[in-house]
């Protein structure tokens, strides 16, 4: 059958389109908002942890409705851009004396998950104040960790949803199209990992990072309904050699083009930067390469 749109790796044929038609004929007085769940009702369209996809299927909608495929009825309000609206974290005080020496002078150094805890503003502020790239919400399903020695903090790491298309991590994993667009939930990206600057303990890093891949994956299933089974990010290579990602036994799996996300020509625009992946188990090639 013809494929007539294609959105975040989802085909609509024209089935799909009458299916949405009589749906919105069925419901007159319904929203657009209340359309897209009566969508996702429809073809059963979930997160892992049984959740609608609405807001997928309002972007799907709408696109179709500007393409013409589909007529949407009227908007009936538009609500703020929280994003454009959302202002930056503000600064944290904190004890800011060095930390020095050897990872044994700390220990024992406590993870903690902090999404939606007292201690989230002080993660996000913390971030914004001393990680290059500032503080940005990540994207989609996501945790956030800090690290204490004794009650001071001493490192900040977020994990969000991976990034759908990605030539060398693509290639190293050997999935298909399909496979990817089923399994690409099963990846988690580490956007955010700072060392907090008067911190000077050797290893460190790289023992967090340990210790995360240990712990991630029970974590994610827990919140969100299903294990992660890799693990990636980016580095700068202008900025950061990757040591510690390396140090944790992380592999290098090549650079990015440098065109950026939905990139409207193939020229570079932004920085290339370095990915590093971690295979969380040894048959992550069957399981994320799988299409049942």
């Amino acid at each position: 059958m013809e494929v007539k749109w294609r959105y975040r790796g989802r085909e609509v044929t024209e089935e799909d389109l009458a299916s949405i038609r009589s749906l919105i004929a069925e419901h007159p007085t319904r929203s657009r908002w209340a359309l897209s769940k009566l969508l996702c009702e429809r073809w059963n369209w979930r997160q892992e942890n049984g959740a609608l996809r609405d807001m997928i299927a309002r972007s799907l909608m709408l696109g179709l409705h500007r393409a013409g495929l589909i007529e949407l009825p009227p908007t009936r309000s538009s609500p703020p851009n929280h994003v454009i609206l959302r202002r930056p974290p503000e600064p944290v005080q904190i004890e800011r004396t060095p930390i020095r020496g050897p990872l044994s002078s700390i220990e024992p150094v406590e993870i903690r998950e902090v999404r939606r805890s007292a201690e989230e503003r002080l993660f996000d502020g913390l971030i914004e104040e001393h990680h290059y790239l500032g503080y940005t919400r990540p994207v989609g399903e996501h945790l956030k960790y800090m690290a204490f020695a004794g009650e001071r903090p001493i490192a900040c790491m977020a994990w969000s949803s991976a990034p759908r298309h990605l030539g060398p991590r693509d290639r190293y994993i050997g999935w298909s199209k399909e496979a990817r667009r089923r399994n690409i939930h099963l990846l988690a990206y580490n956007p955010r990992y700072l060392i907090l600057p008067w911190v000077e303990v050797p290893h460190l890093a790289s023992h967090l990072l340990g210790r995360m891949a240990r712990r991630l994956p029970r974590d994610w299933e827990r919140v969100y309904g299903h294990p992660v089974h890799f693990l990636e990010t980016f580095t700068d290579p202008a900025r950061f050699r990757g040591t510690c990602y390396v140090a944790a036994n992380w592999i290098r799996l090549g650079r990015t083009t440098g065109r950026g996300h939905n990139a409207p020509t193939k020229k570079p625009r932004v920085p290339v930067k370095e990915i590093l992946g971690y295979p969380l188990t040894r048959r992550f090639r069957e399981i994320l390469g799988s299409t049942p």
